[in-house]
């Protein structure tokens, strides 16, 4: 089984997807002449790596830029500046075929199963359309792969002649991850694959993509707004605010001494599954500012419990405070 891994460990350490100070702004038009005001600064100046065969855990409030990242490294969106690295080639500067062909490697799970799929398509049609549009094999041959693919998720021959609407969302979102496995892409964007199915349904379409990373060597990012979710599936763990990365860790290392208050605060808020054991929970103050009008200098200090009057006026360095546990916080 090359490649594989297990989520406690990864075979090889090499990169295989480098980000470096990506930035994705929306402009704001107003006037008769939509004219460009101002910028929604969705993703403001993030990097990072994620290791060939590993899960990158991606976690923050909705609207902090999690999904945004996603689409500007597989050119869903175009970002506004920065560089994705995907396997050495600099994604940022292929056009046409040469993007065309990148795209077999690189595929993305959505969060709502129902909206991604064509509602008059048959399930099997909708499984072989990225082998179509990348030529592989012949009709024979694409149902087959498509067949294949689906049993793989758990599902059989003949729902590939069945339509979106006859299906539950748990089985909606195994076809989504079927039609991202189609291509046999090498990474896989996951964009809160589980955040709209119920917690049974979740730990089925967990333990299904850990058993196909393990099975076929894949690496994921995995987006998420629930720590629970990100600890139970991910190696590494980056969590985001308003456009920023504020922390980044080894999962085991961040559960247990996480630096950012940021962090400190999501954490306080997963359940313990032991009604005598109690939590501290930390609450924040106000509500997660506007993108469109960030706070200077630290952008969580508006809400933060400790800070100081440096965190307003200068912005900290994301940086490794200890060895491979980065933090963006003044007094981590």
């Amino acid at each position: 089984m090359s490649n594989a891994m297990n989520v406690n460990g990864m075979n090889g350490s090499s990169d295989l997807l480098k980000v470096s100070n990506l930035k994705k702004y929306y402009p704001v038009k107003t006037g008769i002449l939509q004219r460009v005001s101002d910028q929604v600064l969705a993703v403001d100046d993030v990097s990072f790596t994620v290791k060939n065969g590993e899960t990158l855990g991606l976690v923050g409030e909705s609207g902090c830029g999690k999904t945004t990242i996603g689409r500007a490294i597989l050119r869903l969106t175009e970002p506004t500046a920065g560089a994705v690295e995907f396997d050495g080639k600099d994604l940022l500067k292929l056009k046409g075929e040469e993007m065309k062909a990148v795209r077999r490697d690189m595929q993305i799970i959505f969060q709502d199963p129902y909206a991604s799929l064509d509602p008059r398509m048959r399930i099997g049609d909708s499984v072989m359309e990225g082998l179509e549009i990348h030529k592989i094999g012949d009709k024979k041959d694409r149902y087959q792969l498509a067949v294949d693919t689906l049993k793989k998720v758990g599902l059989e021959e003949y729902h590939s002649r069945r339509y979106p609407h006859e299906f539950s969302g748990g089985q909606r979102q195994r076809i989504g991850i079927a039609r991202a496995l189609a291509l046999q892409p090498r990474f896989i964007v996951c964009d809160e694959p589980v955040s709209a199915l119920d917690v049974s349904i979740q730990s089925q379409v967990l333990n299904i993509l850990k058993d196909l990373q393990q099975e076929l060597g894949l690496t994921y990012l995995f987006i998420a707004h629930n720590l629970g979710v990100v600890e139970h599936i991910s190696n590494r763990v980056a969590v985001m605010y308003l456009g920023k990365m504020v922390e980044l860790a080894d999962r085991e290392e961040l559960f247990r001494n996480p630096l950012h208050p940021y962090t400190k605060a999501l954490m306080s808020a997963i359940p313990i599954p032991n009604p005598r054991l109690r939590r501290e929970h930390i609450i924040l103050k106000g509500d997660v500012p506007s993108p469109l009008n960030p706070p200077k200098g630290c952008r969580f200090h508006p809400r933060c419990p400790i800070a100081v009057a440096q965190c307003a006026v200068e912005e900290p360095p994301f940086v490794e405070k200890s060895p491979d546990h980065s933090a963006a916080c003044w007094l981590a």
